[in-house]
């Protein structure tokens, strides 16, 4: 449903775990700081996962203040990048596949021309 009802010019997952005890001001002040991203940019919206990967908190902006939004799923996880400390910008198309439960990094190795696995 999530997936469904929003729609943003810009969406940036940030990647590896976040403290989601964290409220506003504080993913506010993460943007800002850690990933230099104007968190006032409007229609854009800052993704965080926290260590359970079973919930995702987003932030918007929308010129009267800040939303935030948190999903908890009931079971299974998201599949959340672990591997970097980020914000990595995906498409609409990314944020639905992520909402649906996808994983956003390929699990299968890629193989060069002669058969190996590419390193």
């Amino acid at each position: 449903m999530l997936k469904n009802q929003l729609h943003f010019k810009k969406i940036y997952l940030v990647t590896g775990r976040t403290d989601l005890r964290n409220g506003i001001q504080g993913l506010a002040a993460l943007v800002r700081l850690k990933f230099g991203k104007n968190p006032l940019e409007e229609e854009t919206l800052f993704l965080f996962c926290g260590n359970d990967r079973k919930t995702v908190k987003g932030l918007v902006w929308d010129s009267t203040g800040y939303v935030l939004i948190t999903k908890k799923l009931s079971y299974g996880h998201f599949q959340w990048p672990r591997n970097s400390s980020e914000a990595k910008s995906l498409t609409q198309d990314e944020f639905n596949r992520l909402m649906d439960g996808f994983s956003l990094v390929s699990t299968i190795p890629s193989r060069s021309p002669h058969g190996n696995a590419a390193a």
